[in-house]
């Protein structure tokens, strides 16, 4: 029964963490973008992501962020959310779930605890931009 069901493999779509300049902050800070580099658009797009880790010994965890899309066209990005400073230090974890056609895709994108950093970044496709990315 298991093997009658087939999961699709995400590709050409991955999660990117960019550091711009914030008015509202007076400072540079992390936004999150969902870089879809496919020839396909995505359609009913679901990001739920929430940070988890321990500082201090002590096990933290963040309430979830959910943020929906109706379409995300081919080659294109599209803005998150913004990472808080102090969420840095754990792992963020963005679930995104989408349909291309009549297929259901789902993938798990984890920024490793302290990983958004300037040490990490390489140039993001499409924003062309550097960026810390997670595949």
């Amino acid at each position: 029964m298991k093997s009658d069901i087939i999961i699709p493999i995400v590709e050409n779509v991955f999660l990117a963490a960019v550091q711009e300049w914030s008015d509202d902050f007076m400072e540079k800070v992390w936004y999150a973008y969902l870089v879809n580099d496919s020839d396909f658009n995505l359609e009913s797009v679901m990001v739920v992501s929430k940070a988890f880790g321990t500082i201090d010994g002590e096990m933290k965890k963040t309430s979830l962020l959910r943020h929906a899309y109706i379409e995300i066209p081919a080659v294109s990005v599209v803005k998150i959310e913004m990472l808080e400073k102090s969420v840095l230090v754990l792992n963020n974890e963005f679930m995104v779930t989408f349909f291309i056609g009549d297929k259901l895709y789902d993938r798990k994108f984890i920024f490793k605890a302290n990983s958004i950093t300037p040490d990490y970044v390489e140039e993001v496709p499409i924003l062309f931009v550097d960026g810390v990315i997670v595949r």
